[in-house]
């Protein structure tokens, strides 16, 4: 695997609330991680929130002995969701604050991959495909043919997410898991880049720069040309041939 990652305030917010991991070593039981995580809640809420619930999955990921990579994640998730409560009981600053979360792990040719809220992970063979379904109100309009995806896109309630990490006492993200090929890519991002680029120009990018680094930053700079209305993370990360 190789792998590369960045956040960018965008071009309207002061704050970045954005938050990512990403090491091609293990962590834990599992071969390799990667995450981005995009917060909600007031000043100090939001980035507090994202920041928490990476460094804490990462840390937890590493005592917990499940050789299950999906289940390993779901263990880890629960108690991350947990802590984050406690932690937002505790401080009124803190009150409401939440966060998306997609973590992905890849262990041979599989991947492995849970997401709660509305930062996606595309996977990128021959063509761009979005694995994960956002929780978010427009994304329900579309599956119910109320709305269109390109309606969604534009929607004035497209930031309304259905679930969050630490919003609730149980948290229900989904889980996927796929074959990935070698020189396969994937493609971890929060809204701010989705809301921003369209997934042609995504596919186009990704077909164009074949290199994590150089994809990333194409990204995120489309996405600040676009308006970068919010933060944007990025990460790419490339399936190579065993050595």
């Amino acid at each position: 695997m190789r792998a590369f990652g960045m956040t960018h305030v965008g071009q309207k917010r002061s704050i970045n609330q954005d938050y990512i991991y990403y090491t091609d070593e293990p962590v834990g039981l599992l071969p390799n991680l990667y995450i981005v995580a995009d917060g909600m809640g007031g000043h100090k809420a939001g980035d507090k929130a994202s920041s928490f619930a990476v460094e804490r999955f990462v840390e937890l990921a590493k005592e917990f002995s499940v050789d299950q990579p999906l289940f390993l994640m779901k263990e880890v998730m629960e108690q991350v969701n947990q802590e984050l409560l406690d932690l937002a009981s505790g401080k009124p600053e803190y009150e409401g604050m939440g966060t998306t979360f997609v973590a992905a792990s890849i262990l041979d040719d599989q991947l492995n991959v849970m997401n709660v809220g509305d930062s996606r992970l595309y996977l990128m063979g021959e063509e761009l495909t979005q694995i994960t379904k956002d929780h978010s109100l427009v994304e329900e309009l579309v599956r119910s043919g109320q709305l269109t995806k390109e309606e969604a896109r534009i929607h004035p309630q497209k930031n309304l997410i259905t679930k969050a990490l630490g919003a609730e006492m149980s948290v229900e993200p989904d889980f996927f898991q796929l074959e990935m090929k070698n020189d396969d890519r994937i493609l971890m991002c929060s809204d701010g880049l989705s809301n921003m680029v369209e997934d042609k120009r995504i596919e186009d990018i990704l077909k164009n720069f074949k290199e994590p680094e150089a994809a990333v930053n194409q990204l995120i700079s489309c996405a600040n040309e676009q308006g970068g209305l919010d933060n944007i993370a990025a990460v790419v990360v490339k399936k190579e041939e065993k050595r």
